[in-house]
């Protein structure tokens, strides 16, 4: 199946706004085997919107669409399909009092035009918005399948995951089952990982290797199709050995996990604390371990020790070590692993102090990174990177690789014991 993806809306013409509507969707059709071609944006227009519709319908055999479902004049996506198709719309009940409860519970006056927001194509299945107003639906018709579905992300992507994929995923049924895994890597580059499984990738068919890099991390999803569950899973777990026998040393998850959630779990089942020393990452490290739940049964506490003074005077760094090592050092990251460790009484202490840019300091080239990583009853450890790019992405950067080097010497003791 070829899909397309079409976006209405002037907003996102104007840059009001962002489609992260489209990255969602072919994501998740990417994990549903369905190849996603096109991504079009079009106005509020329905001259333009007929036009893209046609352009659509001649090389795409499923055609979703994001926005234009609200209860104003310049809505007209399904008003536009309805007049391509020569479809009548119909009033939805379940919808319609979805909406008149909404009203109802907010003690708002319901004006006549957000009845027309339960207006549905004839003969379409319809998708419950459990966040919102407006349903989604999907219908077929003749050649090709249309799916339209609410533009607020907060209703498009809970909507698609519980009724537009189960729906689409009935419609291939007959072709058999497709199953998704994403492997992610991280300390490699792109074009080095490439290289590693460039034999796998060119000979690919039935499990398909498709890579993708993103800040400074690497994935491989593999996707396999047959008609039963249990051959396309071990078909998978073939094609994923062969994958990991060549770089399975930077292999750390699966899926829509990331390096912070790997390294909480492992510091959960290892019932450990830890705490941080930041200088330029200012705090970024902290910030992103708190966002997961249950942090708080990790970290302890933190220092953004952005200057000198409070590295010293804080933190306890010897000034002999910055006044002849200087606080971008690989001795200042150890003592500020180490004493923001016992400061805050923790097993694990991890400090971050280097040069964000965009000029240079005491000689360190901008990317000149130094990251400390004390563990109690073990050797100190320090690891210099020399990284490139803008200064938030050596500061995000910084902090992945805080996540990643934590990981591999907790897996390295996990597997001495």
């Amino acid at each position: 199946m070829n899909a397309e993806i079409i976006a209405v809306g002037s907003e996102l013409l104007l840059g009001q706004i962002v489609n992260s509507n489209a990255r969602f969707l072919s994501e998740q059709l990417a994990g549903l085997g369905v190849n996603v071609f096109y991504h079009t944006v079009v106005g509020d227009n329905p001259v333009r919107l007929k036009s893209t519709i046609e352009i659509a319908e001649t090389r795409s055999d499923l055609i979703i669409f994001t926005g234009g479902l609200g209860p104003t004049k310049d809505d007209l996506t399904k008003e536009t399909i309805a007049r391509h198709l020569n479809k009548q719309l119909i009033m939805d009940e379940q919808a319609l009092k979805t909406i008149e409860l909404f009203f109802e519970r907010t003690n708002r006056i319901m004006t006549e035009n957000n009845k027309k927001q339960a207006l549905v194509l004839e003969g379409s299945h319809i998708l419950q918005n459990e966040h919102g107003m407006a349903p989604g639906m999907l219908l077929d018709y003749g050649k090709h399948k249309y799916m339209l579905l609410p533009g607020p992300p907060h209703e498009m992507e809970p909507m698609f995951l519980s009724f537009g994929l189960p729906a689409l995923r009935s419609k291939q049924q007959d072709d058999g089952v497709i199953v998704s895994r994403v492997l992610r890597f991280f300390g490699i580059g792109e074009a080095m990982l490439e290289t590693e499984v460039e034999d796998l990738i060119d000979k690919q068919n039935n499990p398909t290797i498709a890579p993708l890099a993103s800040n400074g991390e690497i994935t491989l999803r593999l996707t396999a199709k047959h008609q039963q569950i249990k051959t396309a899973m071990q078909l998978l777990d073939e094609t994923e050995k062969d994958v990991l026998k060549r770089v399975g040393t930077y292999f750390y998850g699966y899926d829509r996990t990331s390096l912070m959630h790997e390294l909480t779990k492992l510091i959960s089942k290892h019932h450990l604390t830890i705490s941080c020393a930041e200088s330029l990452t200012g705090g970024m490290f902290q910030e992103r371990l708190t966002a997961i739940p249950g942090a708080g049964n990790l970290l302890k506490g933190g220092v953004v020790c952005y200057t000198n003074e409070v590295k010293s005077n804080v933190l306890n760094v010897k000034k002999e070590t910055i006044s002849e090592n200087g606080a971008v050092s690989a001795r200042c990251a150890e003592e500020l692993a180490t004493n923001i460790a016992e400061m805050m009484n923790t097993e694990i202490g991890i400090s971050f102090t280097g040069v964000a840019g965009p000029d240079e300091l005491e000689g360190n080239p901008v990317g000149t990174v130094f990251i400390g990583i004390f563990l109690k009853g073990q050797p100190i450890q320090v690891e210099k990177l020399n990284l490139g790019g803008s200064r938030e992405s050596i500061r995000e950067r910084s902090v992945k690789y805080g996540c990643y080097f934590l990981i591999k010497r907790l897996k390295e003791i996990q597997n001495a014991i």
